[in-house]
């Protein structure tokens, strides 16, 4: 008999994403060596250690494909504009406060609220990456962040073959930084903010180091108006004649995106993170992710940085996710399980991590997440899938683990403490309010 380092058992549902969408009951996970070495009927597993899973779901630990975790700095900073007003507002904020000190304390926070809720995953696009990144590994989270690119120096003062000269790095500063495996990701910005030429720089470097991209593509109308004003081409067009998608690409938004960008992208395999919040809160419309997916364009599910989304909650853009195709398409097109496949393995796919992360499929790392259902907005139970997208919240995540390490137990982080990191945060804000 195998003798596992952790037992997660007596799970009242597995809900596991794997190809078929199974979902076991009265279940019991094994994990050895940070990796998910058996699922099987409770009470057939040993261990050296157990978790009491009963009365919880166990699944697979949520993946935000969109965000930008140290703007939880400026949570509510801008309010009642559009993303051109949001943009001038924010990058105000940005330089009163923000450094790499500064930028690895917001993304420690917002780190640590996306673990709480659940999401043990997370791509994210900042200036100061490499502080960033530490802010992440610091609290446990698998934090997928890169080198992002301006044509301009921006906040960070850096010119543009300082930015591409850090980027040649990248690779040996995530080794340096430890944390869980990530993939390497390079970010320009826009194109809006890089020019084609930049641009086909860009893609010359991922092939040279084996990189992904994100950016944020087609976010409103107004920036493809102005992208084709500018050169007459729609971003998708500039970012396929610069051969950025030659490259595993990921959109940020894709809120505005013709028949022609789909075809695009679906050709070259692109993937939206679908941001349903902050869209819908600076007035950038509504994605069509029902005709994206259709076409063949995988689609994600991201929150946005905390100034626009003002919170990271992947649980609500599931259930807004859910609400925007019920009232566009109709509620017979909504499909719970598409929905939650959407913010797990298919986020996972995205990023190019699906033999990894994702699901709950043995081989996998254990990125997990158990959440109680003895609540009474989650009983009875007649549809997991359901409870759930439309009834389930951050708030009923107990424990979560990432690579097989328990980093949320209890409804407590075990690797910072949050009254100090809260006076950290409140300190190192104060410049705004002066």
């Amino acid at each position: 008999m195998t003798i596992h380092d952790l037992v997660i058992e007596n799970a009242s549902y597995v809900v596991t994403s794997n190809p078929h969408d199974e979902v076991f009951e009265n279940y019991s996970i094994g994990i050895t060596k940070n990796r998910i070495a058996a699922i099987a009927p409770a009470g057939t597993l040993q261990a050296k250690s157990h978790y009491d899973a009963s009365g919880k779901a166990i699944s697979p630990g949520l993946i935000n494909t969109h965000t930008h975790l140290a703007m939880t700095l400026f949570r509510g900073w801008a309010e009642g504009v559009d993303l051109q007003g949001f943009l001038e507002r924010v990058w105000a904020a940005e330089g009163a406060i923000m450094d790499g000190p500064t930028a690895e304390l917001g993304t420690e926070l917002g780190a640590l609220e996306s673990l709480l809720g659940g999401t043990t995953t997370a791509l994210d696009m900042y200036l100061f990456p490499d502080f960033a990144h530490k802010g992440a590994v610091k609290v446990g989270l698998r934090h997928v962040s890169g080198p992002i690119f301006f044509d301009f120096p921006g906040l960070d003062g850096m010119e543009w073959e300082s930015r591409i000269s850090f980027a040649q790095k990248w690779p040996e500063l995530l080794q340096q930084i430890g944390g869980p495996y990530v993939p390497i990701f390079l970010m320009p910005h826009a194109t809006y903010t890089c020019s084609p030429e930049h641009l086909a720089e860009i893609a010359d470097l991922a092939e040279s180091i084996n990189a992904s991209i994100h950016i944020h593509a087609s976010e409103n109308a107004k920036e493809n108006l102005d992208v084709s004003q500018r050169y007459s081409k729609t971003p998708t067009e500039i970012l396929l004649e610069s051969s950025i998608l030659k490259r595993n690409t990921v959109y940020g938004h894709g809120v505005q995106l013709s028949e022609s960008d789909i075809a695009i992208m679906a050709k070259a395999k692109v993937s939206v993170a679908h941001c349903p919040g902050s869209n819908l809160k600076l007035a950038s419309g509504i994605a069509d992710i029902h005709s994206y997916q259709d076409s063949g364009v995988m689609v994600s599910l991201g929150t946005d940085g905390c100034s626009s989304s003002n919170d990271l909650d992947m649980w609500s853009v599931m259930r807004l996710a859910a609400l925007l195709i019920s009232q566009t398409q109709g509620p017979e097109q909504l499909s719970n399980r598409q929905i939650f496949r959407m913010a797990t393995i298919q986020g996972a796919q995205s990023l190019g991590m699906e033999s990894l992360i994702g699901s709950i499929e043995i081989g996998k790392a254990a990125d997990l997440i158990a959440i109680d259902l003895n609540a009474p907005h989650l009983i009875p139970i007649h549809d997991i899938y359901a409870q759930l997208i439309f009834a389930a919240g951050r708030s009923d995540i107990c424990d979560v683990w990432v690579d097989g390490t328990h980093v949320v137990k209890e409804r407590q982080s075990t690797r910072v403490n949050f009254s100090e990191l809260a006076r950290r945060v409140n300190t190192g804000i104060a410049a705004l309010s002066r």
